[in-house]
């Protein structure tokens, strides 16, 4: 039986990226302490991408994760690294090299800073690795290379001799990719292979929560009881409990992008009930029922229950129910 799509794997993958970035870098490049200046703070581009390129649907089987980030080197100056994750089953339109392009052309117009750019290609069409794209008409010709990592080729017993942390989460979508039809019992025995091997290397506890949570939650158990087991076990093995550093993540990136999603629905809200009760008082109103909503709704999509949700706000079913109705 092959296991079904992985649950909010795009978010594991961005918010993975920010907690390894430096060891990402290291990883990609191997000359990467003599260049870049990793003792300086990255700086995470989500809006300014998304402002130049708003999000949209890929086409079934196909979604796309990107992050853009300010880098400093050695000398002092500010670079850019594009990194574009294909998550995925297939090779969808097959536009993958003239989108890197529109990227590219697009950031530099807006920044006029160089770009690199990383495409890590997560599908399983073993002759889909684009890395160029080429335009051309009569005299004129535009080509763009950019580095292009197909985790389908790599190596199993190099990633597991490679020290870098980053390795552990090339490792972990390698063996999504190589056993599909995994069952729970043989998915749980390969997530502890992966605990074992993040235990081995050396990063802070940061970095080794969201490593946790990478390879716990990046393919979902069909029976959730089975997760419940597994975290049991490794709770056993380390002699304590495991905070969930990228299920905090997660969950403080709802509560933000609800208080600004809510902010948006609160004003229009409250502008309405003011009309009625006295501005000042409905804008307080509105405002604050809209912000209730936007947490409510960013939750949802992250696949909370209502139980958990309603465990997490502190409100009962019926109260769910009304700040969704906006009552």
């Amino acid at each position: 039986m092959t296991r079904k799509s992985r649950r909010v794997d795009d978010l594991l993958w961005k918010s993975i990226l920010e907690q390894t970035f430096s060891h990402f870098l290291q990883f990609m490049f191997p000359d990467a302490a003599e260049v870049f200046d990793l003792d300086k703070p990255f700086d995470y581009l989500d809006k300014e991408f998304e402002s130049l390129f708003p999000p949209e649907n890929g086409g079934k089987g196909v979604r796309y994760v990107d992050k853009l980030v300010k880098v400093f080197l050695k000398d002092g100056s500010e670079k850019f690294i594009l990194c574009h994750i294909e998550v995925q089953s297939s090779k969808g339109k097959g536009d993958l090299a003239e989108r890197m392009f529109r990227y590219y052309y697009k950031i530099f117009e807006r920044y006029q800073v160089p770009v690199t750019a990383i495409a890590i290609l997560n599908d399983r069409n073993k002759s889909y690795r684009p890395s160029v794209y080429v335009s051309e008409f009569m005299d004129t010709k535009i080509q763009y290379n950019f580095k292009s990592y197909k985790i389908l080729d790599q190596d199993e017993v190099a990633l597991r001799a490679n020290d870098n942390p980053f390795a552990v989460v090339v490792l972990t979508a390698l063996l999504d990719i190589r056993h599909t039809s995994a069952d729970d019992e043989q998915l749980k025995t390969i997530k502890h292979d992966l605990y074992d091997e993040m235990m081995k290397r050396k990063m802070s506890k940061a970095t080794r929560q969201g490593l946790y949570d990478f390879l716990t939650y990046y393919v979902s158990f069909d029976n959730q009881q089975v997760l419940s087991i597994f975290e049991q076990e490794i709770e056993i093995k380390l002699g304590r409990s495991i905070i969930m550093g990228t299920r905090e993540y997660l969950l403080d990136k709802a509560k933000k992008e609800g208080l600004d999603k809510g902010m948006q629905a609160g004003m229009a809200t409250g502008m309405a009930t003011g009309l009625e009760k006295g501005m000042a008082t409905g804008l307080e109103k509105g405002l604050a029922s809209g912000i209730l909503k936007g947490k409510i709704e960013m939750l949802q999509e992250l696949g909370f229950s209502v139980a958990d949700i309603c465990s997490k706000l502190s409100l009962t079913k019926a109260e769910l129910e009304n700040a969704l109705k906006g009552v």
